[in-house]
């Protein structure tokens, strides 16, 4: 007769190590041993009496007690599995594949249950993790078959865990069985999911896997009579209820959480690498039939839409758009801003309702952002900061919402959607005007369009921003730039000269703070267009302004005239001078700048000259707006070159050609202006501005010009402070002028006592002496020496080879 053990629980074998178990110290107590008989700490069993007799049938442990068979598991805590009773047991020994069990007058075989039958057993009496550890020990043949088995054991030990309420443990076992994402998310029927979702039902899947474990037994040598009972029918109604309010409590959505953190990286991982795939294709051209044509693609963060036609990215969609909704009803929205602002594919329809339902405003503009939807993000965030200004709100906000929120959000954008920018950045511009105008400097976007956009949308904010970028690169700036900020400034110069006209209060020296940065613009920056300006001035006012217009256009006269009999500022039209005299002189051209104060002399001398028909020449000037430059004459300038004084000569020179340049010029008038002053009569001129102007310039006048301009009755103790610095400069410069000269004789008598030296060079011709051409001695032929002095060749060879040099230069190169 053959006695088969109903064995319920099932372990691991022991490990290789362990090859004996036998009653230690105490009766009942069994120990493990290794090899060697070395005790091992781990692990004692506990018999229920002294055993007699000990077998190992692995993976259980079967001892031979007083009164029974006893047979334990071999996994922690080694728990009690059968007991087989029989009665004058007198010997246990263990066979190839069974325990044999001799009583008085008879033999009884212990024939282990088959794996496959015990793996269902222990799995219907909810004994899973002996099932699963009697899973790992099928062979490797049936490696499926295990793979089936183990699957379905912790798809069916996780419900009994989710059940019970261990949530985590339940989600643990979810993740080893790997099972779907979706299947998962069938428990939370609140979790929304995109609508080409389709859910399994988990009772339906649960049946499959419990008959597709029935159908394995076959295959595992199992009766008929070891099959267990059907699977449990489906819940009342009552117990539903109970199970949905858990389903959705917030342990439960915490271990949901953490489940599908767990799966997320790989997932996305799978996704990231399919849309890299697919926009290689698309760069190369290849496109394939499973991916439709009329698709829009789902994309990553600060990436264009993508429809997920892929099975990974259709999972990844699945999987984020159910982690923000868990996230967010178990109250961690920072959590789910820091998904949003990483790598994620959120559905954006369900995640935007939602959002949109809990007023998690932060985390929609995110969501926004991250999928390259900027407009819709922009437009919610202008309208946060309108409520968060207003006292009736149409939202309720978690946090107050600021200008500067949008500024920092276009940011990034300047460079691929500048109209975009500019868009948005007008709606903030009022309130923070520097810092939007700091957002377009900083965002390099073109001048043009930004000034474009202002003058139609915010022209007041015009010259605003005109003026930073030109103090932020005066070169970067374009003319046309330059010529708009001037015009800005020019018409409110000349609506504020109306307003104080009209009101008889006008003061040509009356200075606003337009009037200031128009004058500084004028005199700074030259891109702007003075015809065109100068025409928009009216006849009796803004006289500064005019004469700066006219010295752009090269009319010098006019503008000192201006200065000096319009204005009566005389130290306007001195800095003018200078101005005008550095500019030019920093010029390479060569050309003097001295005759400008030569002009400004005549206009002090001869006032009545020079105020004479002005308002006719200037009308005249701007209708034609034809420019007349006035000649400036080169001064003369010595250079030295060579030879060992060079570079003393070239120090005393360099100081006369300044001195040179500096002071001679042309003045620009015939003999018969000169003596045009005593035709006016000396109580019109201006002597003490002419003396005055010969006292601080004396160094960039010409003196000899200047004193044929003065009146005869000039005293000539007023001229010592122009005459004596300049004759003092005048003897330096002749002291230097004759060491010069003394030094280029000095320097051309040592390069003439150099030519002599060199001219009577002696050759000695021997009659040893060969010529390098021929190899024949030189004898009494006529020859010729090379400019080393040492190469002697006859004069034939040496005409020879000339000859024959010219041949070769003038015959044509062949062509290969």
């Amino acid at each position: 007769m053959c006695i088969r053990g109903t064995i319920g629980e099932g372990s691991c074998p022991l490990p290789g190590k362990r090859e004996s178990v036998f009653s230690g110290t105490m009766d009942n107590i069994g120990v493990f041993v290794d090899q060697n008989g070395k005790l091992l700490q781990e692990g004692r069993i506990c018999w229920s009496e002294a055993p007699k007799v000990v077998v190992i049938q692995k993976p259980y442990a079967i001892a031979l007690l007083q009164r029974h068979v006893e047979i334990r598991s071999l996994r922690v805590p080694y728990p009690l599995i059968q007991t087989v009773v029989l009665r004058n047991i007198c010997h246990l020994h263990q066979s190839n594949n069974a325990i044999l069990v001799a009583v008085d007058n008879s033999v009884y075989g212990l024939f282990p249950v088959p794996l496959g039958a015990q793996i269902v057993q222990l799995t219907a009496s909810g004994d899973f993790e002996e099932a699963l550890a009697l899973c790992k020990m099928l062979p490797p043949e049936d490696a499926s078959l295990r793979a089936a088995k183990e699957g379905s054991i912790h798809i069916r030990y996780a419900h009994y865990l989710f059940e019970n309420g261990s949530y985590e443990e339940a989600m643990d076992q979810f993740l080893a069985s790997q099972v779907d994402i979706t299947y998962v998310l069938s428990l939370y029927p609140s979790i929304v999911l995109p609508k080409s979702v389709v859910l399994p039902e988990p009772e339906k899947l649960m049946e499959n896997v419990w008959d597709a474990s029935h159908l394995s037994r076959g295959s595992s040598g199992v009766s008929d009579d070891m099959e267990s009972s059907p699977p449990p029918q489906l819940l009342e109604s009552e117990e539903n209820a109970v199970l949905e309010s858990k389903k959705m409590s917030h342990n439960t959505l915490m271990a949901l959480i953490k489940f599908l953190q767990k799966k997320r990286y790989n997932i996305i991982e799978k996704a990231t690498a399919e849309g890299t795939e697919e926009v290689v294709l698309d760069a190369v051209g290849d496109n394939f039939a499973s991916y439709d044509s009329t698709r829009s693609k789902k994309s990553n963060k600060g990436r264009v839409n993508i429809a997920i036609s892929s099975g990974a990215r259709e999972t990844a969609a699945i999987l984020d758009t159910a982690l923000l909704q868990a996230l967010l009803l178990t109250g961690q929205s920072s959590a789910a801003l820091e998904l949003l602002k990483g790598l994620n594919y959120c559905d954006i329809k369900i995640c935007e309702e939602i959002l949109q339902k809990r007023n998690h405003h932060t985390a929609l503009l995110e969501l926004y952002k991250c999928n390259g939807m900027h407009h819709d993000a922009l437009k919610l965030l202008h309208q946060l900061v309108e409520d968060s200004n207003s006292d009736q709100p149409q939202a309720e906000l978690s946090q107050k919402f600021k200008p500067e929120m949008i500024i920092e959000y276009l940011k990034p954008l300047c460079a691929t959607e500048p109209m975009l920018v500019l868009e948005f950045s007008m709606l903030v511009l009022e309130s923070c005007p520097s810092q939007t105008i700091d957002l377009f400097l900083s965002g390099n976007i073109p001048a043009d369009l930004v000034n474009s956009y202002l003058k139609q949308h915010a022209p007041n904010m015009q010259a605003m921003y005109l003026e930073l970028m030109l103090a932020m690169n005066e070169h970067g700036i374009s003319g046309n730039l330059q010529n708009e900020m001037v015009q800005i400034y020019l018409s409110e110069v000349l609506e504020w000269h109306a307003d104080l006209s009209a009101q008889g209060k006008w003061d040509e020296k009356a200075y606003s703070p337009t009037r200031k940065k128009l004058l500084s613009a004028l005199e700074s920056i030259s891109g702007y267009n003075p015809e065109g300006l100068l025409k928009r001035l009216p006849p009796d006012a803004l006289y500064e302004e005019r004469a700066i217009f006219l010295g752009k256009m090269n009319q010098h006269e006019l503008a000192l005239s201006l200065y000096v009999h319009k204005l009566h500022v005389p130290e306007l039209a001195l800095s003018y001078c200078d101005r005008v005299y550095e500019s030019v002189l920093h010029q390479t051209s060569g050309k003097t700048s001295g005759n400008i104060y030569l002009t400004l002399l005549q206009i002090y001398l001869n006032p009545r000259r020079t105020t004479k028909n002005f308002e006719k020449r200037i009308t005249s000037l701007v209708s034609s707006q034809n420019t007349s430059i006035p000649k400036v004459s080169s001064g003369t300038s010595v250079k030295a070159k060579g030879g060992r004084l060079a570079k003393k000569i070239a120090e005393i020179e360099g100081a006369e050609d300044m001195r040179v340049s500096l002071s001679s010029t042309d003045s620009g008038r015939s003999d018969g202006d000169a003596d045009e002053p005593s035709e006016e009569g000396g109580s019109s001129i201006m002597l003490d501005e002419v003396l005055d102007l010969l006292s601080r310039r004396w160094d960039r006048i010409h003196g000899a010009q200047a004193l044929k301009l003065l009146p005869r009755e000039t005293k000539l103790q007023n001229l010592l402070p122009f005459l004596g610095p300049l004759l003092r400069k005048s003897s330096e410069a002749y002291r230097n002028l004759s060491v010069i000269k003394s030094l280029r004789q000095s320097e051309n008598l040592q390069v003439k006592d150099e030519l002599h030296n060199q001219r009577k060079t002696v050759v000695r011709i021997s009659s040893d002496s060969m010529c390098s051409l021929c190899n024949k001695k030189i004898g009494t032929s006529v020859f010729a020496v090379y400019p080393n002095g040492k190469t002697l060749v006859h004069f034939v060879c040496f005409r020879d080879s000339q000859s024959m040099k010219a041949v070769v230069k003038s015959s044509p190169l062949r062509k290969r």
